[in-house]
């Protein structure tokens, strides 16, 4: 399914497809188009769900150290600080990190790693976060944290319990992840209902615990000029993840949850065709607005734009 429309100079010179899903609080599918039942990969979506299972065997971890483990962090110096502190929680040090080296993900801070004289490094990965917590709920239950990353370790058994629990449905494959970690193949109707689940879920619960600290911590969950730090910070009650491959999933204060797909895995869309969606939910915000087109520059000077496909959302 067309989902947003490749427009330069009033000139349709491509589209972006893929699948959306919308579910109603009670986990039901209210709205959807392409491909919502099949198996798929959330990538870094998956993130809040796997937080949750590591909360539940003893991650000690609130605030903004919370919202960095479920991040897809920007590698800012404040990131690589907070890593640092997991790390030290667990008495480690960035050396345990089994992250693939890699220079931040956000251009500018990139370059200014660069400028700065670093070169690739695990602890700038943007999932390093997460490792750093899988470290420390290792540690915190005396597991090994040599092959921490093997699904067949406790800690990712846990984990698979726990999205398996939240998004209502078994994992149907298993891969190996950008991070080294495993992935969990769900449904797309299966994460938009664990988002709604986060986002409506009840105060005392992990859930909450999780969605609490990337709406405080929205910086810390992505980054400083990200567009999902922007979104949570506009809409109240609003919790989202982003994902590699053009994965996104939100999740809104009523329970109601959202997951896209875009099939050609390219970034720009992803934003353009959530800002649809919420529109067509009925939820308004300038910053929404803002998100709404991706622009495309010519000369120096914006000519066009990647903007919904408007049939895609009558």
């Amino acid at each position: 399914m067309i989902l947003a429309d490749v427009v330069r100079s009033g000139f349709v010179e491509g589209h972006h497809r893929g699948s959306v899903v919308v579910t109603d609080p009670d986990g039901t599918v209210s709205w959807s188009v392409g491909i919502t039942d099949q198996p798929m990969f959330p990538r870094s979506s998956n993130k809040p769900m796997q937080a949750v299972g590591m909360l539940r065997h003893g991650l000690p971890l609130d605030g903004k150290l919370l919202s960095l483990a479920g991040a897809s962090h920007s590698g800012e110096t404040f990131h690589v600080d907070g890593v640092r502190e997991i790390l030290s929680l667990a008495n480690l040090d960035e050396s345990a990190l089994q992250t693939p080296p890699a220079y931040p993900i956000e251009d500018a801070v990139r370059d200014a790693w660069v400028r700065a004289g670093h070169g690739q490094e695990s602890i700038v990965m943007n999932c390093s976060g997460k490792h750093a917590a899988m470290l420390l709920t290792c540690v915190t239950n005396d597991w090994p944290i040599d092959t921490y990353r093997s699904p067949d370790h406790p800690l990712q058994q846990a984990i698979r319990t726990a999205v398996e629990d939240i998004a209502g449905e078994k994992v149907s494959y298993v891969a190996v992840d950008g991070c080294g970690a495993p992935i969990l193949a769900i449904s797309l109707a299966g994460l938009a209902r664990s988002f709604g689940l986060f986002a409506a879920a009840a105060p005392g619960t992990l859930e909450a615990k999780v969605k609490d600290a990337f709406r405080a911590y929205p910086e810390y969950a992505s980054g400083s000029t990200r567009d999902e730090a922007a979104l949570m910070r506009a809409v109240p009650g609003l919790f989202c993840k982003v994902g590699a491959e053009a994965v996104y999933a939100v999740g809104l204060d009523d329970g109601r949850g959202i997951a896209i797909k875009i099939e050609d895995g390219t970034p720009r869309a992803r934003a353009v065709v959530m800002a649809a969606v919420l529109r067509k939910l009925g939820v308004n915000h300038e910053v929404i607005d803002q998100q709404s087109q991706f622009p495309l520059l010519g000369g120096g000077t914006q000519v066009g734009a990647v903007q919904p496909h408007a049939p895609a959302f009558g």
